[in-house]
């Protein structure tokens, strides 16, 4: 059976990638020079591209995780020699693969400023500069993981996220700890750790150069390279910024057709009583909402949420402005498995086997760092007969929250700002008065003689306890006092006070209840 990988690409002749398999492997051995391999591709194969690098890759070894890390680029290429073809069609600037290599570039001049300041003392605010712009280079991998391999995994180029993703993030890895040592004034061991951070991140980006981005031109559509644009952009980009100007890209040029499509499809399913378009509300557990309130309802939740299936496949995520961690809809019907890195894949696969099995309906995780507090909860979702459908991901920023103390009652707006407004009728049931945390003022002992505007609450109802039960007669809004937030309530409010979380006309109201008291 044919490797889906292969009805992506050009044709290939079966023999030769044999033949360019075995010469390999031979080199790789020691059974053959590289003068000698080139010798036998020359009679053998011919001229070889990238992807028929990446497909005996991806189809004829053996994986395994560090394999990335492992491989001698500068040996292979040694060995193709001028029979590899790995060039890139002249690309426009805003093309995809051109802010990768873009981003490497600037990264290559960066490494060599490396180089050239380890030959002189330590300075640290020089090499505090130089590490300011090398911490942003690991946006470039972010990308690729939650944009290129995403694309790349649909066309059955796994190899990308299950080896490349390590190398990427041991890089990372090493970068921060770069920085670390750094910061810390480890001179020494800083000075140590720029030989590593040069050695591998120069590694992997001839990696990228020479076999992923030529595999990902012959294997990735305009189209598909258009409409990795957004993402991209959301993500964001390392040195430097990119406008992205959504009108202009190919998947979006054809409006018509795929409108049209919607509309045909949403009357076929009107016909048959399915429809859920525009303004129709869906019929939801306890209400009934329309598409886009139900869009508008995720977007603005105060957690960001996402949901894999019971096939272990990516189905949603809310798109929220405070989103955690980046996300773009390239993960959409991606494996949960391949969405995380190798050396946390463990613990995912652990979390979805005990919560699918039923020995576990939860998990939680949090990342406590000075400043910072990131609440991640997984919980089982099952249908009404408990069969599992799928996992649910709630994910918060509580820095604030935690940071919360004492009690705050008065309306505080996001910019911390509180403010003195007059409450209206329904916040009767929610909001308490500033001063009504005891309830439990000496009401006085003297008699009430007339009603007016300063008159207790307390008092009245300790004089006329009927009142208590005839309130609801006047204004429906005062059964609220029967509830354990109306008792709180109940303590410091007057009339006036009644008058303003009711919304009834205060001459009304005292007219009313003197009526009551007579």
């Amino acid at each position: 059976m044919e490797h889906i990988m292969k009805g992506y690409l050009p044709p290939m002749d079966p023999e030769k990638l044999k033949a360019l398999f075995e010469i390999e492997n031979a080199f790789k051995a020691g059974q053959l020079s590289a003068d000698e391999a080139r010798l036998q591709i020359k009679q053998r194969v011919g001229k070889v591209s990238a992807y028929h690098v990446a497909y005996i890759e991806q189809t004829m070894t053996e994986e395994s995780s560090d394999e990335c890390i492992r491989e001698d680029v500068h040996a292979i290429i040694n060995m193709l020699g001028d029979q590899i073809d790995n060039t890139l069609p002249n690309l426009p600037a805003n093309h995809p693969i051109m802010h990768y290599l873009k981003e490497n570039e600037e990264m290559k001049r960066l490494l060599l400023a490396v180089e050239d300041l380890v030959q002189y003392p330590m300075i640290k605010n020089q090499w505090l500069e130089l590490y300011d712009k090398i911490s942003q280079y690991p946006l470039h991998y972010k990308r690729k993981q939650n944009q290129l391999y995403p694309v790349l995994e649909r066309k059955g180029f796994t190899r990308p996220t299950t080896t490349m993703w390590t190398f990427d993030d041991m890089v990372r890895d090493e970068i921060r700890e770069a920085e670390r040592l750094l910061r810390e004034d480890q001179e020494d061991a800083f000075i140590k750790q720029q030989e590593r951070v040069v050695l591998y991140t120069r590694d992997l980006m001839e990696k990228e150069e020479f076999i992923l981005y030529p595999t990902s031109m012959a294997l990735i559509s305009e189209e598909e390279f258009e409409d990795m644009k957004s993402g991209d952009q959301e993500i964001g980009f390392a040195f430097f910024e990119v406008e992205h100007n959504t009108s202009e890209t190919k998947t979006e040029s054809k409006p018509n057709q795929h409108d049209n499509f919607a509309n045909d499809l949403q009357t076929l399913l009107a016909k048959y009583g399915y429809s859920a378009g525009g303004d129709e509300k869906l019929e939801v557990t306890t209400g009934k909402l329309t598409l886009e309130q139900i869009n508008l309802i995720y977007k603005h939740l105060p957690i960001d949420i996402s949901f894999v299936d019971e096939n272990e496949l990516v189905c949603f995520y809310s798109d929220t402005d405070h989103r955690i961690f980046p996300r773009s809809k390239n993960v959409i019907g991606r494996e949960v498995m391949n969405c995380h890195p190798r050396k946390s894949a463990h613990i995912v696969r652990e979390v979805i086997d005990k919560l699918r099995s039923g020995e576990q309906d939860k998990a939680e995780f949090w990342i406590n760092k000075p400043g910072l507090f990131i609440y991640i909860y997984y919980v089982a979702v099952r249908d009404k007969d408990g069969k599992f459908r799928g996992v649910l991901e709630m994910m918060q920023d509580c820095t604030h929250i935690r940071a919360l103390q004492g009690s705050q009652t008065l309306l505080t707006w996001s910019s911390g700002e509180t403010a003195e407004t007059t409450k209206q009728p329904d916040e009767a049931a929610n909001q308490l008065d500033e001063n009504a945390e005891t309830g439990d003022d000496e009401a006085t002992n003297a008699p009430i003689t007339d009603i007016t505007p300063q008159t207790r609450l307390k008092e009245l109802l300790k004089q006329y306890p009927i009142l208590k039960d005839k309130l609801t007669d006047i204004n429906p809004k005062f059964k609220m006092l029967n509830t354990p937030l109306g008792k709180l309530m109940m303590g410091k409010a007057d009339v006036q006070t009644m008058s303003e979380r009711s919304g009834m006309p205060l001459n009304k109201l005292i007219e009313e209840l003197k009526k009551l008291v007579k």
